[in-house]
């Protein structure tokens, strides 16, 4: 895998850097990344510009949507249309997204991580202030990728700090949690909420009682439900259940797997 982006003449008749990068990108991108979800070793690029997704996989039909930015890949990601989004994500059309940081000096991809569709849910998607009177699509509303509220088992590194991962350990990573594919949107939402906040307890080994004190921060995501902790322990049994953790004792002690 080349890290620089190709430079070719073709890209200069874009006159906006934005449209330029894209292009870049997408080009670069295309013609370097394999399949995630499965062994294929290329994914091609959709035709005729379509509106879901960029690119998809010849062998699994997985789609891909490629989103490119020169900041790090932290805090929100400014993404789309709120309501395309949410619909597509109801009604199980949404692409995996990849997350590309390149450095704007030399066109270099720095970072390059995937989060599959499964892991998205309400509690990561941020929906913006309508557009103001005066702007030229007044009305229009957008929305955030809460990148930083994506369990750490969501977001599946292919580049990190300008070195390539093993596409092996890239596929053993997405197959370890595409259990989460067959659950409703709403189970998927809650499974990703309770492992980011085992992420953020930061021990391979901890107890109920540390993922019960993030009950509050729970109920500000799910403010419907009313037994929190019992959902933190169906999600716990879960997640147990497929083998992402494993119960070590009776006294609500577990181990990730």
């Amino acid at each position: 895998m080349n890290l620089y982006f190709l430079q070719e003449d073709a890209f200069l008749k874009y006159k906006s850097p934005s449209q330029r990068i894209r292009v870049m990108s997408e080009c670069w991108f295309g013609g370097q990344m394999y399949c995630p979800a499965c062994a294929s070793k290329e994914i091609r690029t959709f035709p005729n510009n379509k509106k879901v997704a960029d690119f998809y996989c010849p062998e699994c039909n997985e789609q891909f949507q490629l989103k490119c930015q020169s900041k790090t890949l932290a805090g929100r990601i400014t993404d789309g249309a709120y309501d395309a989004l949410i619909m597509a994500m109801n009604q199980r059309k949404l692409p995996n997204f990849f997350f590309l940081h390149y450095v704007p000096t030399n066109y270099f991809a720095q970072n390059l991580t995937l989060v599959p569709n499964f892991f998205f849910s309400s509690s990561i998607i941020e929906k913006r202030k309508p557009l103001s009177e005066n702007a030229r699509r007044h009305g229009w509303v957008g929305c955030n990728i809460l990148y930083k509220n994506i369990a750490d088992e969501g977001k599946i590194k292919i580049i990190e700090d300008g070195e390539i991962l093993e596409p092996d350990k890239v596929r053993a990573a997405w197959k370890k949690t595409c259990f989460l594919k067959n659950a409703r949107v709403e189970s998927r939402g809650w499974l990703n909420d309770v492992m980011h906040c085992i992420n953020e307890i930061g021990k391979k080994d901890f107890g109920l009682d540390e993922v019960y004190s993030f009950e509050e921060y729970l109920c500000g995501l799910h403010p419907d439900n009313k037994n929190v902790k019992a959902k933190i322990r169906q999600q716990l049994q879960i997640l147990r259940n497929n083998n992402f953790l494993e119960f070590i004792d009776n006294k609500g002690k577990y181990h990730i797997g």
